[in-house]
């Protein structure tokens, strides 16, 4: 976000390179990273810390050794892990052996959809994508269960005056309590005859799916707060 030269060494001539306008400078993304002291050992920035310090302050040959210091300890490990056997599996990182490169095992090269994806965001070191179409299948999924299990009652409840018809006598019908149940209720729902049918909750993937989007509900009001911020 600032000037850039290019310096020619023979004959000492500097040419400007690159000099944002302010409006530039405007439209620049807000950096978001973790906090330093909640980051772990392996995490790039504490990791590199030494390196990283000694390259700001000019001092290269502090920038070297440091990185050498890394490297050797990388080195180090790698050496006892083959003596021990041990064998190294990155949770992120997947190796091709064809091409013998290592690949990010989510990485998402399909291009960016302005009608169906809202955001992108990080999480654990996965990158997931928030979609519209995901609130529309969560909704459907939830629709279904509800009509199972309200199809289920009206099975129960039809074998239950069945029962009952069958087995009390009619004299004593509107005394006697039902041997059916019906379970506990969470919620009611009205169905074509209006009347109104209690269903049990929700099934435990539509739990962890309403929690899942209010996670990505959280993660999007967040980004929206850092784009208003950009725009003033």
């Amino acid at each position: 976000d600032g000037e850039v030269h290019i310096n020619e060494l023979k004959n000492g001539n500097a040419e400007m390179f690159w000099n944002p306008t302010s409006e530039v400078r405007r439209q620049r993304l807000k950096r978001h990273i973790v906090l330093f002291e909640e980051q772990t050992d392996f995490e790039s920035e504490r990791l590199w810390q030494h390196v990283t310090s000694a390259i700001n302050r000019g001092d290269q040959h502090k920038a070297t050794q440091e990185k050498f210091v890394l490297e050797e300890e990388q080195r180090n490990a790698a050496r006892e892990r083959r003596e021990n056997g041990t064998e190294w599996k990155p949770l992120l990182f997947r190796h091709d052996a064809t091409t013998n490169e290592w690949h990010y095992k989510y990485e998402d090269l399909r291009p960016w959809d302005p009608s169906n994806d809202i955001a992108q965001f990080e999480k654990n070191g996965i990158l997931q994508t928030m979609e519209k179409h995901l609130s529309t299948k969560m909704s459907n999924h939830k629709t279904t269960c509800i009509n199972n299990q309200i199809t289920r009652h009206k099975r129960s409840a039809k074998d239950c005056r069945r029962r009952k018809t069958s087995d009390q006598p009619s004299n004593h019908s509107q005394n006697t309590e039902s041997s059916c149940s019906t379970p506990e209720s969470v919620q009611e729902l009205s169905d074509d005859d209006g009347k109104y049918l209690r269903f049990e909750s929700l099934c435990a993937q539509c739990g962890k799916e309403m929690n899942h989007l209010k996670e990505i509900h959280s993660a999007v009001l967040s980004l929206q707060k850092a784009q208003q911020d950009i725009h003033r």
